[in-house]
């Protein structure tokens, strides 16, 4: 799941995080940590690291992040309103710049013709700044893939937020 491409995506933006003095934080729904884990894969990312969030129940989103779980309730955890009121909760609870949330359906099963399997939302929220937002479709083309896809894509997302900042 952590492949060479993806490491060496990781090793790039803590370069860049690092020159800017900039902290990151992760909330990750959909891929279970392994943002956090791809950056941490890299020795020296604690001076960029700061904490990520595993916030897979909605429960969870709401305890740790404080996402309010009536906007879960009115939209689905697998929703742009979610996905950016999660990372700005990465951001309040964290001493992070930068903080990135990645929530949607990895499958096999969960998907609905609303909401298919490979759907996952992205934010990307800075402190003081603004919040971005992705919607990826990425299909129905296996869990594995659907997680290494939304890796690829929070780091390149936190990338582009790293060169705003």
């Amino acid at each position: 799941m952590i492949d060479d491409a993806i490491l060496a995506q990781a090793e790039a933006l803590l370069a860049a995080c690092r020159a800017r003095a900039l902290k990151i934080a992760t909330a990750e729904s959909c891929t279970g940590g392994l943002v956090a884990g791809a950056l941490t894969a890299i020795a020296g990312s604690s001076e960029v690291v700061d904490r990520g969030f595993v916030t897979y129940s909605n429960e969870a989103k709401s305890e740790a992040i404080g996402v309010d779980a009536g906007l879960i309730a009115s939209h689905g955890a697998v929703s742009e309103p979610v996905a950016r009121a999660m990372a700005r909760g990465a951001l309040a609870h964290s001493r992070a710049d930068l903080a990135v949330a990645i929530t949607g359906i990895a499958g096999p099963g969960g998907g609905s013709a609303a909401k298919p399997v490979g759907l996952v939302h992205f934010a990307v929220a800075a402190r003081g700044g603004d919040v971005f937002h992705r919607e990826e479709r990425f299909g129905d083309v296996g869990r594995a893939e659907v997680r290494r896809l939304s890796v690829a894509t929070a780091l390149s997302m936190l990338q582009e937020a790293c060169a705003r900042a």
